[in-house]
């Protein structure tokens, strides 16, 4: 959308998204002549950008790159952005995030500790898993408490359920290692169960997929879609493990108007600031806390600890109480190594993407890339 855009540009913008609560962040941008656009693939140092006027092709801006402090303030798929258009080239030139509303982040890989923005503003994270060698109720508890975290709905899909033969047991263990959770079971390449998940496919709104590679995500999206429009390649019979066949985060349209983000597979997520999100996954080991003699309780050795307690007369599953501990142990060491070395990681970080802005101008001689 444009400062002064017309009724159809308006039309397309809300399609991606857009609502009058974004009208009023976009004012104090107005009379600046920036179109409004989506993020709808981020490639290494540039993006493609969905706008009322077409797809572009856009960079930062010299300022947005010198006042970004970290890799999380660029921009993501999913993003709203306010930038200068040149309609003429199909380019952009991104100035401006608008306010994320969701984010789906977690630790980065690697020696650094530093957010890693999978996907902005969405409303569904639908955290799938293959119901071959793949499934795994505790890598589930780890999903969701980044899904909780992110402030978006989370749904559970099980899919390949044409390969067992009552995938109604795994949904119900599902549902007692997650309660409340909503959760679903499907074949993409049987074309059975899909109904139910299109049902849950919102038109004007943004979801997400996630799991690790091989789970049939690409197939799930290709036949949401009716035709192929994304590569998807056999796992390994041996493990079940899949190739990367999604190999960059893209925002996709539906034809009945719902928004899907594809990711790339992660067999794991390194957790990010996820407190509220472990007291909502794990809301029976907070409510067994409340009544431990000590008020400080670490629930691993205590005297009068009800966790314990709880665990000893097995009202608390060892493996849930393992999942809950160890994740927990994490969320401290990640808050320790943000606070012992608070400078270290942008330094490393900053050298990284101004070397590359520098490897891309020498690529890119002509490129619009400027304040």
């Amino acid at each position: 959308m444009s400062d002064s855009a017309r009724p159809e540009e308006a039309a397309v913008l809300r399609g991606l998204g857009w609502d009058d609560g974004r009208q009023a962040e976009a004012e104090a941008l107005t009379g600046r002549g920036f179109v409004f656009g989506r993020v709808a693939v981020e490639y290494r140092e540039h993006y493609l950008i969905l706008t009322a006027a077409g797809e572009r092709a856009a960079e930062v801006s010299g300022r947005f790159l010198f006042e970004a402090e970290a890799p999380a303030d660029f921009p993501k798929v999913g993003d709203w952005v306010a930038a200068a258009d040149f309609p003429d080239e199909g380019k952009a030139i991104i100035h401006a995030l608008l306010p994320r509303r969701t984010i789906l982040s977690r630790n980065a890989a690697g020696r650094r500790t530093e957010e890693q923005v999978l996907a902005a503003n969405i409303d569904t994270i639908f955290l799938v898993q293959g119901l071959d060698l793949d499934f795994n109720v505790r890598r589930l508890e780890r999903q969701m408490v980044t899904a909780r975290a992110s402030g978006a709905e989370p749904v559970v899909v099980l899919n390949k359920a044409d390969l067992v033969p009552e995938p109604e047991a795994f949904l119900a263990e599902v549902r007692r290692a997650l309660p409340g959770v909503e959760a679903l079971s499907a074949s993409a390449l049987a074309e059975t169960g899909l109904e139910d998940l299109r049902r849950r496919l919102r038109p004007g709104r943004t979801h997400v997929l996630i799991g690790s590679s091989g789970v049939g995500k690409s197939t799930m999206i290709n036949k949401l879609i009716g035709r192929d429009i994304l590569a998807v390649a056999p796992v390994r019979e041996d493990d079940s493990k899949g190739r990367h066949t999604t190999t960059r985060r893209e925002l996709i349209a539906l034809p009945g108007g719902a928004l899907l983000i594809d990711t790339p597979g992660v067999r794991e997520f390194q957790l990010w600031e996820s407190d509220e999100g472990m007291d909502e996954v794990f809301a029976d080991i907070a409510a067994l806390a409340a009544g431990c003699r000590f008020g400080d309780c670490t629930h691993t050795r205590e005297t009068g600890c009800a966790v314990l307690a709880a665990r000893e007369a097995g009202t608390l599953s060892e493996g849930r109480y393992q999942s809950w501990l160890k994740l927990r142990k994490e969320l401290a060491f990640l808050e320790r190594k943000r606070r012992e070395k608070p400078g270290d990681d942008k330094k490393e970080w900053f050298k990284e993407i101004h070397g590359a802005v520098k490897t891309f101008r020498k690529i890119n001689p002509k490129s619009r890339f400027r304040d």
